[in-house]
């Protein structure tokens, strides 16, 4: 039965990933390739968001919650794959909520572009404790263990990262608030 989240879980993880793409290369271009970009990054989002949220829905159901939260690495992939779906429903709503005025101003686009890389580490993230958990190991947690995270270790917000992540909330908001008052030249206000 695990089989049919692993499968089903590359379909998010494509979609996403191609939605990223789509909002870094936007974020850069205003040209006819960026425009298709654009247009194709709500039906990415969409149809990653559902497929995400019917993936998250199989690991459920198929790993008993008392097995998922009983180890570590089990409650580190929960709490990512969480906030992979969280994030890019956020992404979506941001998306189809503000339309193209999210390309207006030079900070709204690096905030777009900065959103898709971190959507990206999320994912990726996720994706490695998966595989962890299934017995396909990357050198991902390497990288990670270099930057001082014990992937078999649960994982809990220190004082530092909680900081850290505060101070990036402040930034990507206030990023976002002096965008909304720049423009791009020859754009109507």
């Amino acid at each position: 039965m695990a089989a049919y989240h692993v499968v089903a879980i590359h379909f998010p993880i494509a979609l996403w990933m191609v939605s990223s793409l789509a909002i870094v290369i936007r974020a850069f271009s205003s040209g006819p390739i960026g425009q298709a970009m654009d247009r194709a990054l709500p039906v990415f989002l969409t149809l990653g968001l559902i497929s995400g949220a019917i993936a998250y829905a199989l690991g459920l159901a198929i790993f008993p919650w008392e097995t998922l939260s009983s180890t570590p690495m089990g409650r580190n992939h929960m709490l990512l794959a969480s906030w992979s779906l969280a994030f890019y429903a956020l992404l979506t709503v941001i998306r189809y909520l503000h339309g193209t005025a999210i390309w207006d101003g030079l900070l709204s686009r690096w905030v777009m572009a900065a959103l898709a890389g971190i959507g990206v580490v999320l994912v990726g993230i996720t994706g490695t404790l998966g595989g962890h958990l299934i017995g396909n190991y990357t050198e991902i947690s390497q990288l990670l263990r270099r930057l001082g995270w014990e992937i078999y270790s649960t994982y809990y917000l220190p004082n530092l990262t909680l900081l850290i992540v505060v101070v990036a909330a402040v930034i990507l908001v206030a990023l976002g608030v002096l965008g909304r008052g720049s423009r791009v030249p020859g754009q109507a206000q």
